[in-house]
Parts: C-alpha cells; structure tokens; sequence
C-alpha cells in the first residue's frame, strides 16, 4: 500500500505547486497593486526552486560509510563516519541522512539517532559521525541508508534508500585471569602440552642426557660427576588439563554474564597451554571439540559472539542428552545462572560417570545467593559436585583461592 501512496503522492505535490502558482498569478492579475504583485513574485523562487527539485535526481548521491575495523569486543565504543559525494553542484536547502541499523544497534545508542540534518548548499562532499559509546555483544549488520530533501516550505520532498551493505562482529567482553586447575592430573587428557604446567619438577623420577633447552637448576651434578657429561633430571611428565565447557543458554537476566564468563574461561584455559572443548545447545546444537591453540580460540569466540540465550530445554536436560558422549578423561565444567535441584541431580549423576566435574554460579553484582541456592549448594557439595559461586566482574575471584597441591 505504501508502495503505491508513494507516486501518487508524488504528483499530487506537483500539482498542489502548479495550482499555487496559477493562483498567486491570478490574484496578481485580476487585484493588481503593489501587493499581490509582491506576493507573486516573493512566492515564484519557492515554486521553481521545487519545479527544479522535482526534476533532480537522488540517484548522484553516493553515500559511503566508513568503518575502523570489523571485529570489537562488548562495550567497546564504535564511531561511524558518513562520506556523501555528488557530482552537480545543485543548491540544497537540507539533506536528511539516516543510516538504517538493526534493532540491536539502535537500542544501544540510547537517546542518540544515526539520522542527522545536513545543510549542504553548493557542495558537492559532505560528511558527518555518529558514535554508539557501548558496542552490544553479536554479528551486527548495516543494510542501507535513507536520503531526504526538500524545499524551505516543506511543499515538496524526495525520499530515496541507498543500499550499503555493512558487517561487524562484536565478540564477548572477557577478564584476563590466570586459570589454575582445581585438582592435578597425571597421566590424563588426550595430549601432552609444552608448557611449564605439564611438568612437575618436586617429582624427579630418573636422568638423561643434557637437552639444549634445560635449565641450569635441573642438572645433576653427582651423574655428571659419575659419567663425565652433563646429565639432567627427569621429572614426571604431566598430560595437559583438558577443559569440557557445557554453557547455559536458557533465557535469563544474566546470561550476557554467562557468556562473558565462558569467553574468560576457555582463554585461560588455552592460555595456560592446555585445551578446551566447548557444548552449547541455542536454537542449534554447537559442539567443539577439545583442542588447543589461538585459531581454535577465534572459532569458541566467533561462536560466543553470535549465541543467543534461546534454549528451549532446561539445563538438566540437556546435560542428560549430550552428557555421555563427552570424553571421561577431561575436567567437566558447567556454567548456568540457575541453580535447580534436577541440575544437582543429574550432574552428581554424571559426575559418577565422568569424574570431576565443576559448576559454575553466575551472579549479578553484589547478588547475595538465596536460601534456596544455599541449600542446593550444601547438597552439590555432599554429592562430590564442586559449586563455585561467580559474581559479573568478579571473574578473576572464580580461581584465587585455588591452591595446586
């Protein structure tokens, strides 16, 4: 319908201004005097003024945006900057430009619009910006602008949208912490990694021959003494501490605080040199599997950037669908917001199965646990389930108090 009231505007417009100028003209004619003349010919730019206008063509105006870069983490601040050129030098009263953004972005700027008023007269470049102070976390999409012009009198206007396809990705906000494994493991995970974490030097266990890269500390000197070369300890050898990450995605006031978290948590983890695997179940099933190194972290973060909290089943549940189809050999970690008897229930169960397994409690700020938690909290930790309770912007405090033994 819109579609269609459009050019039928468009020439009742038209001809609303040649009516006008007939009757000005007309009264000028049949009154005569100073006056109406006045009045005629005050009136007369106005009316070719929009004549010329009708005829201009919003097809010469190419409008640019201008992004500093595609990839943000949440809350960063993003400005955007409109280039518009042309190439007749057409008076213009004003140009109106509003750059078309998804609900996301326009909900986070707030009280201010990507739409601004131009007066650009003569000129053929013109520009402007526009900044959104708090970046939302998600694959964000710019799909086109819309132009508008018109006279003084506001008789006529000319509306026109400009396709400008855009894209950025807004990855999860993280806190940098130093992960510390709950428990060692030896001789446990799928492979050995080589940092410093995977070798235990209180536990020597044999010598071997000097290898460029040991350190001065681990020589022994009484088998040098013994062989006449240099011989060094050998410790016990320790597999990497593999993570499993199974993250809430049901619908809740802090799930962004969900997802910050498991974003810090699998870059510790991997920062520490061991490796993660990542259970997320949305409106689609994603499983990652348990590996290490800074590409597998972009594909768990471009993962994080995009997931919504659009579960349909409880958590419980779906630990009781995919829960036996992840390796024993791993630390399981749980992250939800909400701590239900059935999720102590089936995680004590499957703790039976798997063996260690953590669950992570996401708060608000300064959001005191409720007697009921409490309870189940006393409960988890009766049935060998580790519960540990995590305030947003806290994050670090998850892992302080973490002693190796």
């Amino acid at each position: 319908m819109k579609k269609l009231w459009t050019p039928f505007k468009k020439v009742w417009k038209f001809t609303l201004l040649i009516v006008l100028i007939l009757l000005t003209f007309s009264y000028a004619m049949f009154q005569g005097g100073f006056v109406s003349w006045f009045l005629f010919y005050s009136f007369l730019p106005f009316a070719i003024y929009c004549v010329a206008l009708t005829f201009y063509s919003l097809n010469e105006l190419a409008v640019i945006r201008v992004l500093p870069k595609t990839d943000y983490n949440a809350g960063e601040p993003l400005r955007v900057s409109i280039n518009v050129q042309r190439s007749k030098a057409f008076p213009l009263f004003y140009l109106i430009v509003e750059d078309n953004l998804d609900e996301t972005l326009k909900y986070a700027l707030q009280q201010k619009r990507s739409k601004t008023l131009l007066l650009p007269g003569v000129k053929k470049e013109f520009s402007y910006e526009y900044t959104i102070d708090e970046l939302p976390r998600g694959e964000h999409f710019f799909q086109s602008f819309t132009l508008r012009i018109g006279d003084l009198l506001g008789l006529f206007e000319k509306e026109k949208t400009v396709i400008a396809d855009g894209k950025i990705i807004v990855y999860p906000a993280f806190t940098e912490f130093i992960y510390r494994p709950f428990e060692n493991q030896y001789d446990q995970g799928l492979t050995a990694s080589r940092e410093r974490v995977q070798r235990d030097t209180t536990m020597a266990v044999g010598v071997r021959d000097y290898q460029p890269g040991d350190r001065f500390s681990w020589i022994n000197w009484k088998a040098t003494a013994k062989r006449n070369e240099i011989m060094t300890k050998e410790f016990e050898q320790r597999q990497s501490h593999d993570v499993f990450v199974v993250m809430d995605c049901v619908p809740d006031k802090r799930f962004e605080a969900v997802v910050s978290f498991t974003a810090s948590l699998l870059r510790a983890v991997l920062k520490k040199g061991a490796q993660t695997g990542l259970l997320t179940i949305s409106k689609e099933r994603a499983s990652f599997p348990i590996r290490g190194g800074e590409q597998h972290l972009q594909q768990l973060f471009y993962h994080l950037a995009k997931i919504e909290a659009k579960c349909l089943k409880p958590f419980e549940k779906v630990l009781e669908t995919d829960g036996f189809f992840i390796q024993q050999s791993v630390s399981f970690m749980l992250i939800t917001a909400q701590l239900t008897k059935p999720l102590i229930e089936k995680a004590s169960f499957l703790g039976q199965r798997k063996g260690s397994i953590t669950l992570f409690l996401i708060k608000a700020q300064k959001e005191s646990p409720t007697e009921s938690e409490r309870s189940l909290i006393a409960i988890a930790n009766a049935r060998g389930i580790r519960v540990v309770m995590v305030h947003d912007g806290e994050f670090a405090a998850a892992f302080s108090e973490v002693i190796l033994r």
